[in-house]
């Protein structure tokens, strides 16, 4: 169907002016916002290799998935095609489920699986592949849909919030849910305060959205490495560094592995 590549040929538009600044970019701020996602992707990838090693090689998966995210939406925003919208919706949610197949504890697994991960692994990959075929069906309710998912991660973090005395953890928490927090008003805002934005001549809400979201990456992939070693890597310890510097006030976070040596 050739009409699925064509500029604007999606239903969901935001609140930025179409082809304001180039007659080949629909909306400009939302494309190019999406630059930071190409940054993070492989500085994560590169911060966290030993914590990788250890771990899961997986871990690059999600990387790159993250960076896909980033490429798709560029594609999506530049021509607000369907195929755009579909291909940035999708890549998110095979993102998330990487997220949901290394680091969900094993208690909070469906009752019927127990404990067993390749088991829970193949119910994720089963459910993303179902709902990708889904997206099909109303592409206009997907981004809610994928939003909600955010839900099930709060609630985890919750539990894990009040089961960990950990201060490390506990900020690195607090600071993933006030970033995720802030992009999501930032989405909302964008999503159904368009006339007021629009009135004021302020349309970078959703790309402010793609840079806190960008942001929020690296410190909810520290989180959920955090939590998975406590269950996972009872032998070794995850100290939270931050790059460049841990004395900067502000930094990216990544893991470092240190073994538990007993005399």
């Amino acid at each position: 169907m050739p009409s699925i590549f064509a500029y604007q040929s999606s239903e969901v538009d935001w609140c930025e002016s179409n082809f304001q600044h180039s007659e080949l970019v629909a909306e400009f701020y939302n494309t190019f916002s999406n630059v930071t996602f190409l940054i993070f992707g492989p500085l994560m990838m590169f911060l966290m290799q030993p914590y990788a090693q250890k771990r899961s090689r997986y871990v690059y998966i999600t990387c790159v998935l993250f960076m896909v995210v980033g490429l798709f939406s560029m594609y999506f925003h530049m021509t607000l095609s369907f195929l755009g919208q579909l291909l940035d919706e999708i890549s998110i949610l095979w993102l998330l489920a990487s997220g949901y197949s290394i680091w969900m504890p094993r208690c909070y697994f469906p009752t019927f699986l127990g404990e067993n991960r390749p088991q829970f692994i193949c119910l994720v990959v089963i459910t993303t592949v179902v709902s990708t075929f889904l997206s099909f069906l109303r592409p206009v309710i997907n981004a809610y849909a994928l939003n909600s998912i955010a839900v099930h991660i709060l609630y985890i973090v919750f539990q894990e919030y009040k089961k960990t005395s950990n201060k490390e953890l506990r900020h690195i928490m607090e600071v993933s849910v006030v970033l995720w927090a802030f992009a999501l008003t930032s989405w909302i805002s964008d999503r159904l305060l368009c006339s007021f934005w629009q009135q004021i001549n302020f349309f970078y809400l959703h790309s402010i959205w793609h840079v806190l979201i960008s942001i929020t990456f690296p410190y909810g992939m520290v989180t959920m490495a955090l939590v998975d070693a406590r269950y996972e890597m009872p032998g070794q310890t995850l100290k939270v560094r931050y790059w460049p510097r841990d004395t900067w006030p502000v930094g990216l976070p990544y893991v470092e592995v240190n073994d538990n040596k007993s005399c």
